[in-house]
């Protein structure tokens, strides 16, 4: 993947945001790569102080993730909306699709950001964390429509078959930038349930 060059930044905004530092730290990363950037690099850069830094992020390992709390809270509220007589199969499909989808203006930066989760080092130790969060709002709302605890097998299991979907989608996309997201993470989801669905045939060359 080649580094883009950062385009020409007008100053810093009168009021910093949490969208303005996170621009400003994916330029940083794009220029000097993540590891090499530092919370001192992106602060200088977006015209900051460090600590009105960690009142937007409490690490550099925080930015690439955005503002992922809300997007737990909106995941949450999109599982509990279903109706009640949905599958929770489908239901936790169509509650995936929606967390994963972007409008198209946002796809570019959002590949961007994947790449850097995916394919950091410096990252893994942290997603993990991130991905628990992920996973623990699937088992929760699976535990809830069957009368289970969310620790319980089949609620943790739905919510690790699922991260692990996502993320294979994700690395084909990155590996395919002209494909769509959300029609990869479809087929990823859809062909597993019919897998498991049909009948395994015979292999007759063993008999």
């Amino acid at each position: 993947m080649t580094t883009r060059s950062s385009p020409a930044r007008q100053g810093r905004p009168s009021a910093t945001s949490h969208a303005w530092i996170e621009r400003v730290a994916f330029e940083l990363f794009a220029a000097k790569g993540f590891e090499a950037t530092t919370v001192g690099d992106i602060a200088r850069a977006a015209g900051i102080g460090r600590r009105t830094f960690f009142r937007y992020f409490e690490s550099k390992n925080d930015i690439p993730w955005g503002q992922f709390d809300d997007s737990l809270a909106s995941f949450r509220k999109t599982l509990r909306d279903m109706p009640d007589d949905l599958p929770v199969h489908v239901a936790v499909h169509q509650g995936v699709l929606a967390f994963n989808t972007y409008p198209p203006e946002a796809v570019l930066q959002h590949r961007q950001r994947m790449a850097l989760i995916l394919k950091t080092p410096a990252l893994q130790a942290h997603s993990v964390l991130r991905y628990e969060e992920w996973r623990l709002v699937i088992a929760e709302y699976v535990a809830a429509r069957m009368g289970l605890m969310p620790g319980d097998l089949l609620p943790r299991t739905i919510g690790h078959i699922s991260l692990a979907l996502a993320v294979t989608a994700y690395e084909h996309w990155l590996e395919n930038e002209t494909q769509d997201l959300l029609a990869i993470l479809d087929r990823a989801m859809t062909e597993l349930q019919t897998y498991f669905a049909t009948p395994a045939t015979p292999n007759l060359s063993e008999s």
